[in-house]
């Protein structure tokens, strides 16, 4: 199944990063719940290396809880500074679950007070002092929430297409696995998500590079490295000796 990766630097030791898979009634709903944080005062800010995944998060600060957000990083890569103190929780969604306002959606650093309409700060002080375990079942209350008042609905057109991902090299692929025709793609794909079926092709496959051959994805390997390094700001090789992958 479709799992999506970020740009986590291998010396950054001080930092955790944690995840923990939904129960089974959400995993067609959340691809993840996750945790990261500094252990301890960092000499210097640390840069999250965020890359396009077509996933919408629900993101908490725990060192301010008067910051949440619903995030979604666009079509290339974004350096976020999250400074050298930090401790976030959050909601990975799958993609094309999300049914809210797409106003809210942001793609950048969030330092700004939630003033949407959702529980995200109800939600967040509810989160303080517990453990990421604990965290986790609180999320899942969150969730079906969501699920119930509509905000969060599964997508099985959606899902079609994470799982024949390895089959799917062009926008004609793409629509005819879905059995529509490329203005009804053109359409539903950006309600769905955001993104052109274009756009939403290049993140899934380059995605999929992490855990696949990108022989699966891709024609030869100078069209997978131009491709990896317009989204990623990296050749493979440098992104690999850099990140965890």
């Amino acid at each position: 199944m479709y799992s999506p990766r970020d740009g986590l630097e291998k010396t950054a030791k001080p930092i955790i990063y944690t995840e923990s898979k939904p129960d089974t009634d959400l995993s067609n709903i959340v691809h993840c719940f996750w945790e990261l944080k500094t252990e301890q005062i960092l000499d210097e800010s640390f840069h999250l290396h965020a890359l396009p995944d077509a996933c919408v998060n629900l993101l908490f600060n725990q060192h301010d809880l008067d910051i949440a957000a619903v995030t979604a990083i666009q079509t290339t890569y974004r350096e976020l500074d999250l400074g050298t103190y930090f401790h976030y929780v959050g909601v990975q969604l799958l993609p094309g679950v999300w049914r809210g306002d797409s106003k809210e959606i942001l793609d950048q650093y969030v330092d700004t007070k939630y003033e949407g309409n959702l529980p995200l700060l109800q939600t967040n002080l509810t989160l303080q002092g517990s453990t990421f375990p604990e965290q986790v079942q609180i999320l899942q209350k969150l969730v079906h929430r969501l699920v119930q008042q509509g905000t969060l609905s599964p997508n099985p057109m959606m899902e079609h297409i994470l799982s024949n991902l390895d089959h799917i090299n062009s926008v004609g692929d793409m629509a005819k696995y879905t059995q529509l025709s490329a203005r009804q793609l053109q359409r539903t794909i950006k309600d769905l998500t955001g993104f052109s079926p274009h756009d939403l092709l290049k993140v899934l496959r380059l995605q999929n590079t992490f855990s696949k051959s990108y022989l699966l994805s891709y024609t030869d390997q100078a069209h997978f490295i131009r491709s990896f390094k317009k989204i990623t700001g990296y050749t493979p090789k440098a992104y690999s000796d850099k990140f965890n992958v």
